[in-house]
């Protein structure tokens, strides 16, 4: 079996990609939508793959704004380098980040598109959300996740997950995302099942610190 087809959408990514297209732009002309979950939990690959049903929807992926010294204090140049000019319809410039390096490259160009995929550990956090068209929350368990990232990451990058870890989990106990989802995302052993996330059960600025759960009902 070839490479490219393992990596094509299944049916409910396809289902999905259609869905997308009819919605109402939310960041300028663009669907902005943000593909969220634990890091380990294949948000990269789903993000490639409903891409890939987009027509070729280009990804952002959120490596590339955070860096060693801000693993998640990345919101201002986010905003800045990229939310704000595809509000304005136009061009996004934003300087992706060298992990090997520990240094910015040049600017890269990010034009509008009909949709653009926010791919990354707090791609659905609360300064981002009034921008995004849809939130879609990679479910899979937070220590499921970590040990695959782990696996995958192997020896080289262990003192790295071994920070990662508790800022995750300092994130989103401040800044959940899951709650917020509108549609959770489930690998199976073949392709993925989409579900009705629990997006509607809070406001969008209620504080939540239950992480990865639903609000607690008092």
């Amino acid at each position: 079996m070839n490479q490219s087809f393992r990596s094509a959408p299944g049916p409910a990514v396809r289902d999905l990609a259609a869905r997308i297209r009819r919605l109402s732009p939310s960041c300028g002309p663009v669907r902005l939508v943000g593909v969220d979950g634990h890091a380990g939990s294949g948000k990269s690959t789903f993000a490639g793959r409903l891409a890939l049903a987009l027509d070729g929807a280009p990804v952002l992926r959120l490596d590339d704004i955070a860096s060693h010294d801000a693993l998640f204090d990345w919101t201002g140049r986010l905003l800045d380098q990229v939310i704000e000019p595809l509000s304005r319809g136009r061009t996004a410039h934003y300087a992706p980040y060298d992990w090997r390096e520990h240094r910015f490259g040049p600017p890269r160009p990010l034009p509008p598109a009909p949709v653009l995929l926010v791919e990354g550990v707090g791609a659905g956090r609360r300064a981002l959300r009034p921008h995004l068209a849809l939130l879609l929350w990679m479910d899979v368990p937070r220590e499921e996740a970590w040990a695959r990232g782990r696996s995958r990451d192997g020896e080289e990058q262990r003192e790295f997950w071994d920070g990662w870890v508790p800022a995750e989990r300092r994130h989103f106990a401040g800044d959940p995302s899951r709650p917020f989802a509108g549609l959770l995302v489930r690998q199976r052993d073949e392709g993925y099942e989409v579900l009705t996330g629990p997006a509607g059960t809070v406001g969008p600025d209620q504080p939540i610190t239950q992480g990865d759960g639903p609000p607690a009902v008092c």
